[in-house]
């Protein structure tokens, strides 16, 4: 009977452990943003350039759109 009561006791201890960790994994911002991290590599990266200069490719197409 004395092991039962030792049990209860460990599984009260272990889960308080648990539920502590759990609050403050939250409060320290662990679970802000679960779903961008997940999806972020499928994104492209998009270089952003200002200059206005065209590829000679894109020469060659615009030629060969005007005629």
């Amino acid at each position: 009977m004395y092991i039962i009561f030792l049990m209860i006791a460990v599984s009260v201890t272990v889960a308080t452990a648990f539920l502590l960790a759990f609050l403050w994994a939250v409060r320290s911002g662990q679970y802000d943003d679960d779903y961008t991290p997940a999806v972020r590599m499928l994104f492209d990266n998009e270089v952003t350039t200002k200059s206005n200069k065209k590829t000679k490719e894109e020469q060659s197409i615009e030629k060969s759109l005007q005629s």
